[in-house]
């Protein structure tokens, strides 16, 4: 299973740093032999998606990023890791459909956020196989992230990107998916009329095409560490 991790982009809202927004310290570990250390940020996503199934993870990255390749270019905890250039920054869909050259039709997906700390750390372990599905969690301003609307049977009708007054509390953190949904998906944005820069349009038009995806309240507690508010409040829900 692949993990894919959209790195690209460039952090203006936490900027100025000395390295890449995804190598931001954020709490501590402690190493084999003892010792605490600082933790980056991107760590977080990279361990649950290994709980969450994948056996290698995909950097896309900038042509400036690096010190990402530095970092993690050992490979995590025996996940081997690959590197794919994202040239210059075109949204979020782009990034991600940099990866699916290495992605086969019949590989699981998992794609998060790398500057983001949500907890519980299994959650991924709880999407289907089998369909698009979206890891939810309930926040107080929705209209802040990509907010996700459920029918009763937690089928998506709407992904509501960044919309005021979003009748959805309940946001997306990372989703799941068949490599030979992921195939789809880019074949729809490659059309001319397409190019979507957020993913929740692109996954609107997808819908309306009568495909199905799905909504997993398993989210408990999401915090976007892309900001200083969100640094502060990172550190406070890790102490907690």
């Amino acid at each position: 299973m692949w993990g894919i991790i959209p790195a690209a982009g460039n952090g203006t809202r936490i900027q100025p740093l000395a390295f890449s927004k995804e190598l931001l310290p954020v709490g501590s570990f402690v190493d084999a032999t003892g010792a605490e250390r600082p933790k980056a940020v991107s760590e977080y996503l990279v361990e649950r998606m290994v709980a969450g199934g994948a056996t290698r993870i995909c950097f896309v990255i900038s042509p400036t990023k690096s010190d990402i390749v530095r970092y993690y270019g050992g490979g995590v905890a025996g996940v081997n890791t690959a590197f794919v250039v994202q040239p210059h920054a075109a949204g979020l869909c782009d990034a991600i459909f940099r990866a699916c050259l290495l992605v086969g039709e019949d590989e699981p997906v998992l794609v998060g956020l790398p500057d983001t700390i949500w907890f519980p750390t299994d959650a991924l372990a709880r999407l289907p196989d089998d369909r698009l599905s979206f890891l939810l969690f309930p926040v107080d301003r929705p209209e802040l992230f990509d907010a996700v609307v459920l029918d009763e049977h937690d089928r998506v009708t709407e992904v509501l990107v960044k919309e005021p007054g979003a009748r959805s509390r309940w946001v997306w953190g990372a989703f799941k998916m068949p490599g030979h949904v992921l195939h789809e998906l880019h074949r729809l944005w490659r059309q001319p009329e397409r190019g979507d820069e957020y993913f929740g349009t692109l996954v609107n038009a997808w819908l309306a095409l009568g495909n199905e995806a799905v909504g997993v309240r398993a989210g408990e507690s999401y915090v976007d560490v892309g900001t200083l508010g969100g640094y502060r409040e990172a550190i406070a829900l890790l102490g907690r």
